[in-house]
């Protein structure tokens, strides 16, 4: 090979390593090539094997190698020259999380085909969004595209042409000496009312992470009390891009707890996760020579990750599902959770148990987890009973600010990606908007639209990942619709073009062949169709996926118009202008009342609940229809009909935790007609009507309560007054059996025996409304006395 691509990949580690930035190598041509280049180039710079990884699909190198899938092992690493093998396919997510791996000075070699050829290239990740009836052709290569043209454009980026033998750019920028501020080399000294020892802030590299480290002596144990004489409950929640030093913070709190005498017990993702907040612990404790250290080690046993004290203090690494186990967080003294937003919503909920926590987490979609953490957990967090002190780390530390391929990387997967700014859209009404399709090749044209749309996703739901983008600029089938302000595009818009304040990501599902229905029934999966593949894998109707339907993926409104309807208008002309190519609408999501409510008012209806929580969001998801069709109709028909019938078993076995607030209002946003038959017989009426107006007991028979609560739910009269208690009482004794003291502490009844009497008492105007001559007859019986 005439290019000196050794010389070349030497060039840019020293200029890396002189500047403490980051340069990107591109080999882009024949893969064993491009692997001979890449050895050649390892060889040749001084880096040990030991801090350099292969992500890709063979493990062909001497060093550690992990699958594009596995890439999520990365985060809370850091390694000096990572290899991204992507000629089988590149999935985004794993690309955010090998960026944020590599460490100042480093290296990151993306090996490629050649860019002239990539876009048009279909590998592993362009199947997955070949979704039936589409095939791989019909996906295209608008992301990768972009993805090119950003690696020529930004600054920091090598380009070797392998097949053309050619150095196409040498990323190298030729920075002008910078000026030493000395922010990194001033020893930074301890607040005046510091609880931990000076060492601890004398070690900290920038005033941003001082006042993290600061933040966690909130946690400390202060003599105050609650009005119960318990300490109150506290947490912090710590936030950062990758490289700013959050892990760093949380070990030299940690070793500042340990060194107290504290029991500090760690959790993240993964042992190597929390690599680095052990490495800052046992260095601390060492400089306060007070330190009998394990040092953790992904080889070994996740419990034995530990450090210990001469004060009898210690630090200790859990998995999550170890962690909530028994009683552990009830006895640690203080729980560090690491790269939380990695975590499903419902551990990070079940690690509010401890009374001090603390939450460590990477912002900006390097966790590849969506944002789980920031749009549904921070909400959890605000209504526990923890004071919460939150810090946001901004200053790089593993890598200079500016680092090129930072910035790079957050403008090719929109890691940065904002809606417009509040007052641009501050004055959007229903009747102010314009209604638009977002087509991919406009997305790809106008960066301005583009980062609006995808920004809004971001923001408004926990699901949102780098994947998404290159699902809505490829996968052939999604729709992108959205609402734009103001309407005849105003000032400040791209071509003319106003400001994206409502958007939604729509899917087509459902019209598949006789065959492919016939293979789900038997239990094969297809990729997509998520509703029909619910419908009919797990509930057992072959039809189901024959109508065509459009599945409202993500809906998503700007926070500075919500609450005006803006996002019932998109529904709305979503539905004028699909509704005479598909046969229903439909959407699921994690059920909550206020989104239930929502899509109810919208003329969306329930047909399922899952019987597990979503890991993502930690909720129970909610599969609603909305028929535009005579076949759409019988699907949803008969859907809500078996629905209503089941609901009450479930609640008894699957979904006995579910929150009765969720259980009424999905029952609500049942289909009226669905409301089931009272067919029950005399002497059930009989039971039913003496336990609420006479000495009757509900223990008896609770079958014969449970199809009326259910028909009161789904009917929803307007001549039945009860209070939200009273139905919350319903949901948690007659549909989810839950035991009478358990019911009586969560609704706050003095004893089980007012609790037996309230929901007697909640029957009377369920008799008075539905009950059969004989139940009434009961009713005047007691009346009478």
């Amino acid at each position: 090979m005439d290019a000196d691509v050794v010389g070349l990949a030497a060039s840019l580690f020293d200029e890396a390593t002189r500047t403490n930035e980051r340069r990107l190598l591109v080999l882009a041509g024949d893969p064993e090539r491009g692997y001979e280049a890449l050895e050649s180039v390892l060889e040749g710079l001084p880096v040990p094997i030991t801090t350099t990884t292969l992500v890709g699909p063979d493990d062909r190198l001497r060093c550690e190698h992990l699958p594009q899938a596995n890439a999520s092992e990365l985060l809370g690493t850091t390694r000096d020259v990572i290899a991204l093998d992507a000629h089988e396919g590149l999935r985004p997510n794993a690309l955010g999380k090998v960026v944020g791996a590599v460490d100042g000075g480093g290296l990151l070699v993306l090996l490629t085909p050649t860019l002239e050829d990539w876009p048009d290239r279909r590998g592993a990740f362009d199947e997955s969004l070949a979704v039936p009836p589409f095939s791989l052709s019909d996906v295209t290569g608008r992301f990768r595209r972009r993805l090119v043209e950003t690696l020529r454009a930004h600054r920091g980026i090598a380009i070797v042409d392998l097949e053309a033998d050619r150095i196409e750019a040498d990323g190298l920028t030729d920075p002008a000496p910078r000026l030493v501020d000395g922010s990194n080399a001033t020893v930074r000294e301890a607040p005046a009312d510091a609880r931990f020892p000076d060492e601890t802030y004398e070690a900290c590299l920038t005033d941003d992470q001082r006042d993290a480290v600061a933040a966690f002596e909130s946690l400390l144990e202060d003599g105050e009390t609650d009005g119960d004489g318990d300490s109150p409950r506290r947490a912090v929640v710590l936030e950062a891009d990758r490289g700013r030093g959050k892990s760093s913070a949380a070990g030299l709190a940690a070793g500042a707890f340990a060194a107290d005498g504290l029991d500090v017990l760690v959790t993240a993702p993964r042992s190597r996760n929390a690599a680095e907040l052990f490495e800052r612990a046992e260095e601390l404790l060492s400089a306060l020579g007070d330190a009998d250290a394990t040092h953790p080690n992904a080889d070994v046993a996740a419990d034995s990750h530990r450090i210990e004290t001469a004060a009898g203090g210690r630090i200790r690494y859990l998995e999550p599902s170890a962690a909530v186990d028994g009683d552990r967080l009830e006895s640690a003294d203080i729980v560090l959770v690491d790269e939380a937003a990695a975590l499903p919503v419902s551990v990070l909920e079940s690690l509010l148990a401890a009374d001090r926590v603390a939450f460590a987490t990477t912002i900006h979609g390097y966790e590849g987890a969506g944002r789980g953490f920031s749009v549904r957990f921070r909400d959890r967090l605000a209504e526990s009973d923890h004071a919460v002190v939150d810090r946001t780390l901004v200053d790089p530390i593993r890598y200079a600010a500016g680092d090129p391929v930072e910035v790079w990387a957050f403008r090719a997967l929109l890691l940065d990606a904002r809606p417009p700014v509040d007052p641009l859209v501050a004055d959007a009404t229903p009747e102010t908007v314009a209604y638009r399709s977002l087509e991919p090749d406009d997305l790809l044209a106008d960066e301005r639209l583009l980062r609006e749309a995808f920004g809004l996703l971001v923001l408004a739901h926990y699901r949102t990942e780098p994947n998404d983008l290159a699902r809505l600029l490829d996968a052939p089938n999604l729709e992108a619709r959205a609402l734009v302000y103001p309407a005849d595009g105003g000032q400040g818009g791209s071509e003319g073009e106003g400001h994206v304040v409502s958007v939604a990501l729509l899917a087509r599902e459902g019209n598949l062949p006789p065959e492919i229905r016939s293979m789900m029934y038997e239990g094969g999966r297809i990729r997509g169709n998520m509703l029909p593949d619910v419908l009919t894998s797990q509930l057992r109707d072959e039809d189901a996926g024959g109508p065509a339907g459009l599945r409202v993926v993500r809906i998503a409104t700007h926070h500075a118009a919500r609450s005006r309807g803006v996002g019932s208008r998109l529904l709305e002309r979503v539905r004028d202008e699909f509704s005479a190519d598909v046969d229903w609408l439909g959407t699921g999501f994690g059920a909550t009342p206020g989104l239930l409510e929502f899509w109810r008012e919208n003329g969306y209806r329930t047909v399922h609940v899952s019987t597990t929580r979503n890991d993502a969001s930690g909720e129970y998801s909610a599969l609603m229809l909305a028929a535009t069709s005579a076949a759409g109709r019988a699907l949803c028909d008969r859907h809500a009909d078996w629905f209503a019938r089941r609901f009450p078993g479930l609640c008894t076995d699957a979904l006995p935790d579910l929150d009765p607030d969720v259980a009424r209002a999905v029952l609500r946003s049942v289909d009226a007609a669905a409301a089931p038959e009272l067919e029950r017989s005399d002497h059930e009426w009989r039971v039913v009507a003496g336990a609420a107006y006479g000495p009757g007991l509900f223990d008896v028979d609770p079958g014969a309560f449970r199809p009326l609560v259910v028909r009161y739910f789904v009917e929803d009269p307007s001549d039945v007054d009860l209070t939200p208690r009273e139905e919350r009482l319903l949901v948690l004794r007659a549909l989810q059996g839950r035991d009478w003291q358990a019911v009586a502490d969560r609704l706050e009844y003095h004893s089980t025996g007012q609790c037996m009497r309230a929901l007697g008492e909640a029957f009377c105007p369920l008799v008075d409304r539905y009950g059969s001559e004989a139940a009434l007859e009961v009713r005047d019986r007691f009346r009478d006395e």
